[in-house]
């Protein structure tokens, strides 16, 4: 049986030198958000950006659901694999680093396709599901509480085959320290049992960054 390669500092920059040539703005985005300090921890890995922008052209993804869009590093890597009449529409209530996102997505030349609705994200996918929207993919990156919540809502916004992605489900390997009681690690276990046991879709976890679970819906 084949074992899984740790990746360390010198392995993941390697594969980042020989992966898809991030666009001139995403490296921008990544410079603003060393300036942050620890919160910088809320952008997706570089691999992660590859990954969504591989698996969005692949699957011919035309319309987009964020939850979670920080200063826009995610957004923008799904918008930049969106065919000229594609959609995002992103999620968040912070209004300071909305304002961030929408002005590197104007620079990119990518604000056709993004709309950021900043508000309470599950009062947003409420008003999503009333008007009967649906999306392609839905992507999750937001406050881990509301994962279990964000994840249900999502099955209502998709179709068959639909895709809904979560980061941070490894959570810094802390899920598998079974003596770690951790309110957020154990939210995390708990949403990955439920997303294992869900009969209505089929899943796997990716050890992308801090960890992806995709999703297909049956």
């Amino acid at each position: 049986m084949g074992s899984n390669l740790a990746i360390n500092k010198e392995i993941e920059n390697y594969i980042n030198e020989n992966s898809l040539e991030l666009n001139p703005i995403q490296k921008e985005i990544i410079l603003h958000n060393e300036k942050l300090g620890d919160i910088k921890r809320m952008q997706i890995a570089l691999s992660q950006c590859h990954f969504l922008h591989l698996i969005i052209k692949i699957s011919n993804t035309k319309k987009i659901l964020e939850i979670g869009t920080f200063t826009g590093l995610s957004t923008l890597s799904m918008s930049l694999a969106l065919p000229e009449n594609g959609e995002l529409i992103a999620l968040d209530k912070n209004e300071k680093t909305s304002e961030v996102a929408n002005n590197f997505f104007k620079k990119a030349k990518q604000e056709n396709k993004i709309k950021i609705i900043t508000k309470n994200a599950l009062e947003s996918l409420y008003d999503l599901k009333k008007n009967n929207e649906k999306f392609n993919l839905v992507f999750i990156d937001a406050d881990k509480e509301n994962y279990k919540n964000y994840y249900e809502l999502s099955l209502n916004l998709i179709n068959t085959n639909g895709l809904i992605i979560i980061d941070n489900v490894l959570w810094y390997g802390e899920v598998v320290d079974i003596n770690n009681k951790n309110k957020l690690t154990t939210i995390i276990k708990e949403f990955n049992i439920y997303v294992k046991k869900d009969k209505r879709t089929e899943n796997l976890i990716l050890p992308l960054g801090d960890g992806l679970t995709i999703c297909r819906k049956l």
